[in-house]
């Protein structure tokens, strides 16, 4: 496409974003994708934990039995 790379194209796009949009409305749009991010972070750690103990536990009931 016109012999551009991709990080031309992305510095064509953010130049062309804070034209439009303004610089604060960029910088709120990045704090909260940041925030969203770290939530679902927390999140897949906290199933990864769930997940973990539950197989600890299935583990232990399957090592009574024998």
């Amino acid at each position: 496409m016109f012999g551009l790379g991709l990080p031309e194209i992305i510095v064509i796009v953010l130049i062309v974003a804070i034209l439009f949009f303004g610089g604060g409305k960029i910088t709120n749009f990045a704090r909260s994708l940041g925030r969203a991010s770290g939530e679902f972070k927390k999140g897949k750690q906290d199933i990864e934990k769930e997940l973990k103990d539950l197989s600890y536990h299935d583990s232990d009931k399957d090592t009574d039995r024998a």
